[in-house]
């Protein structure tokens, strides 16, 4: 089986850091539980992207278990890369802007 390597966009790692730093300060700890769900993620991506929903213009998005997160990437070539992090509530409008 292949596995894509993976590559966020800066603007996804924002993500990351600002989320991090949130739940951290809700309860020390919680912010280093998000961040092992987000890799797990990240690992069953790598493993099959194209069996995650795609949305729009080769946009497609993995939920992040445990937290109300979704990961938003594109496969280009050989790639998986991330667009954004974002909760899985807000608005769709937020990682369309990224990428057009």
């Amino acid at each position: 089986m292949t596995t894509f390597p993976i590559v966020a966009e800066p603007s996804a790692d924002v993500d990351v850091q600002a989320t991090f730093a949130r739940y951290q300060n809700e309860r020390p700890g919680l912010g280093f539980e998000f961040l092992e769900e987000l890799k797990a993620t990240y690992d069953r991506v790598a493993q099959g992207p194209f069996k995650y929903q795609h949305l729009q213009g080769g946009i497609r998005r993995a939920l992040v278990r445990r937290f109300p997160y979704s990961v938003y990437f594109a496969v280009e070539g050989e790639v998986v890369v991330v667009v954004a992090v974002l909760r899985a509530s807000g608005d769709p409008a937020e990682w369309q802007q990224r990428r057009w």
